[in-house]
């Protein structure tokens, strides 16, 4: 297992290609994500409209959070599957403020009985035609759970819809969970730590939602709609 001194000598590479996902006849079938991208995001559009107010360039900001948040998901990564990590094409202030965040997630762990399962695992499923890559399934305090990680200020709407549909690959493994929960990971002390934990009812009902997106995606490329 990876241990948080000794992560920043190992040789993992963040970057990684964008996983295709095909069924078993062949064909490309949409990401999760890729599916959700239909709905509206009206906390985004505020946000972005606040940082244009304080004279910020809102595609800057993004891409340099994203920066610190994929190298905070890479580094639990590490941390749970003890994989080697390769931090050269990060900065020093980038590394620092990644650090931040794993070590918000470091201390959660300690605080649970915790035995990983599988991670960073892409699944198709079948049925819906549909793929996605989960971050993490393990046993927490002895529960088989769906674990999501996310960083940044807020656990929003679509979020609990994609656990939803990672919820639904899971099956096609044979794999029931008992819960599934979002961890909420800060960049900086500003923005915290967060634990999520949706219910099977309402599991059910975000699945709605998320085929309801899968019929809207295939609808409109069907049209020809960009």
């Amino acid at each position: 297992m990876v241990q948080e001194g000794d992560i920043m000598d190992k040789l993992y590479k963040v970057a990684k290609a964008h996983t295709q996902y095909k069924t078993a006849d062949g064909s490309r079938v949409p990401g999760v994500t890729t599916i959700l991208s239909v709905l509206n995001k009206p906390a985004l559009v505020k946000w972005a409209n606040n940082l244009g107010l304080q004279g910020i360039d809102s595609s800057k900001y993004v891409d340099a959070a994203a920066r610190i948040g994929t190298l905070v998901h890479a580094m639990v990564e590490c941390h749970i599957t003890g994989k080697e990590l390769d931090l050269s094409d990060f900065t020093p202030n980038e590394i620092d403020q990644a650090h931040v965040g794993f070590r918000k997630f470091v201390e959660w762990k300690q605080q649970h009985e915790f035995s990983l399962i599988l991670s960073e695992q892409p699944i198709v499923s079948e049925e819906y035609r549909f793929g996605g890559t989960l971050d993490c399934v393990a046993t927490v305090d002895g529960k088989i759970t769906l674990v999501d990680f996310k960083t940044g200020k807020g656990i929003y709407d679509e979020m609990l819809c994609q656990v939803s549909a990672y919820n639904e690959l899971l099956k096609t493994k044979d794999i029931a969970t008992d819960e599934i929960m979002i961890l909420r990971i800060g960049r900086n002390e500003e923005e915290g730590f967060e634990v999520r934990t949706l219910q099977n009812s309402d599991v059910a009902r975000y699945f709605e939602i998320f085929k309801a997106c899968l019929t809207i995606y295939e609808t409109k490329k069907k049209l020809g709609w960009s």
